[in-house]
């Protein structure tokens, strides 16, 4: 007898019995479950009691499998449709997975035939059934389909692999899946060239298909990315490994940071030579996108060209608690622009700008109180620079006009697949970045910073990415080596979350994608690099 509760509710059977017969009993729709706060697919086969919790899209879980599947599903109707070409994904563009033919061209009229045969396939309830087979068998099977990407990466892996299997075809996306095609009815699929866009609902969106916003600039960004890590040899993890296994990593490595150093060459150039109009440089980006530390090099940058940049803390503008919007939950809104004293930053920036002499706020926090500094006066050599979550919003800065702005918006754009179905997540690897930063300098255990993540998240969708088109330059803040040696600090410190943690699944699919790298010695990264910001000993620190 098996005994299956689900909250308040019990339920016995008396023989095993699959997820996906449990789950039949509510109303969904559901795309995965915990047992015993294990990630599992509805097609699992209960064999013993457990606590079981079903995932709708409230969990950034099932989220992630509904992905997963719809690349998969892409993928078979593509081998049906147009079996000669190789599907390669990107990252997400407007909250959707971006792809296109490595080895050919699509068209709108393509792209309508492969959405009328993903609906057909649909429709059909073709069940997706995960099996375990030889890394040698499934090696050739993809060496006769000629996907030379996957059979390199199987060589990483130990003697067998699973695979996913649906009325013939084969295919392992490096994640979870649903059980059947008839899960996967909400899609959106149109061309965008040169490839195309997928889009489904996302937790985000509380479940819908999020409004899709045109990103022309944060494409373009990308596509330099990736073309940038092919022509290195670094766009798949097994070409990375490789560098590793050569002994390579000191040339990578330094290529990687002269990258950096090009596009802070390229600012210092931009800015420096419109230096009478810029008046205010305006520093946004999501959390641990290394901000701190490119400030730091882009002042020595400017300095270098005769620039010398007057730097504004945005947080010394903070209103009052009791004067903060309210949040949903009735609490003060710290991240809502208007906690900031607008009228004050606003004018003091202006003020500023026109030459004319100001008291600045210091706020201190351990008071609670604004205190003043003495008046400050800037010339036309000295761009006030600003860093914060609501930098490149113009309602911070409305009363300077925006010929006199220049807005950077700074993340890491890693262009790193496993192999071309599976791109690596662009928010893990800040996700990674946060986990070791917070543990060795804010001591902050992986379990609190991963339960304050889905709140970052939110903030950056509502005050960051909606601006990110404004800007006037994005800086690409990725470092192609930096998950070789995140890995040795992000792995102890996962590792020390229990499997009764709420946050376990998140900590155990963080540790099996980093097992996928191998290491870099820390000490090969430059003493002035944005990864010393995360690992620590940088330049910067004192």
């Amino acid at each position: 007898m098996i005994t299956v509760k689900i909250g308040s509710d019990q339920f016995q059977y008396a023989s095993s019995i699959r997820l996906e017969e449990i789950a039949s009993k509510y109303a969904g729709p559901f795309y995965a479950a915990k047992v015993n706060n294990r990630l599992r697919e509805l097609s699992f086969e209960l064999t013993y009691d457990a606590t079981v919790e079903l995932l709708d899209y409230h969990s950034v879980d099932s989220t992630r499998i509904y992905a997963t599947s719809m690349r998969y599903l892409i993928c078979m109707a593509f081998s049906r449709v147009y079996p000669e070409l190789q599907i390669k994904f990107s990252n997400s563009i407007s909250m959707g997975i971006y792809g296109r033919a490595i080895n050919g061209e699509v068209n709108p009229s393509m792209i309508a035939r492969i959405v009328e045969e993903m609906h057909y396939i649909i429709k059909q309830d073709l069940p997706i059934v995960r099996k375990k087979e030889t890394i040698n068998k499934i090696s050739r099977y993809y060496s006769s389909k000629g996907l030379n990407d996957k059979v390199e990466t199987l060589k990483y892996r130990k003697e067998k692999v699973n695979i996913y299997v649906c009325d013939g075809y084969i295919n392992y996306m490096y994640g979870y899946m649903v059980p059947s095609t008839r899960y996967l009815t909400e899609f959106e699929l149109f061309y965008y060239s040169p490839g195309f866009l997928a889009r489904f609902p996302r937790i985000e969106a509380n479940g819908q298909i999020p409004e899709f916003n045109d990103s022309p600039r944060f494409l373009r960004v990308l596509n330099r990315a990736e073309n940038w890590a092919i022509n290195c040899d670094a766009d798949m993890i097994y070409k990375i490994n490789k560098k590793i296994e050569a002994h390579r990593e000191v040339e990578f490595v330094n290529m990687c940071e002269t990258l950096h150093n090009n596009q802070l060459c390229t600012l210092g150039e931009i800015i420096s030579g419109d230096i009478d109009n810029i008046r205010l440089i305006a520093i946004a980006g999501p959390s641990s996108s290394g901000k701190t530390t490119f400030c730091r090099r882009l002042e020595i940058e400017l300095l270098t060209r005769g620039v010398r940049p007057f730097p504004i803390s945005i947080d010394n503008y903070y209103l009052p608690a009791e004067q903060a919007p309210i949040d949903e939950f009735g609490k003060p809104d710290f991240e809502h622009v208007s906690a900031l004293d607008l009228e004050l930053f606003n004018q003091n920036i202006a003020d500023l700008i026109a030459g004319k002499p100001v008291s600045l706020p210091i706020f201190d926090f351990k008071e609670h109180v604004r205190k003043f500094s003495e008046p400050q006066v800037i010339t036309s050599k000295n761009p006030i620079i600003i860093e914060g979550i609501h930098a490149l919003n113009d309602k911070l800065t409305s009363f300077i006009p925006s010929d006199k702005k220049f807005k950077i918006y700074i993340s890491p754009f890693a262009q790193i697949n496993i192999d071309n179905n599976n791109p690596i997540n662009l928010t893990d690897l800040r996700l990674l970045r946060r986990i070791v930063r917070d543990l060795q300098f804010r001591n902050t255990s992986p379990e609190k910073t991963l339960s304050m993540w889905s709140s970052v998240r939110r903030g950056e969708y509502k005050w960051i990415y909606p601006f990110i088109e404004n800007a006037n330059f994005i800086y690409n803040s990725e470092l192609t080596y930096e998950i070789c040696v995140l890995k040795k600090y992000a792995l102890t410190a996962l590792r020390n979350i229990p499997n009764d943690s709420e946050y376990y699944v998140t900590a155990n699919r963080l540790i099996k994608f980093l097992k996928y790298f191998k290491d870099i010695n820390d000490w090969l990264v430059p003493c002035n690099s944005l990864l010393r910001e995360f690992i620590g000993k940088s330049v910067f620190e004192h």
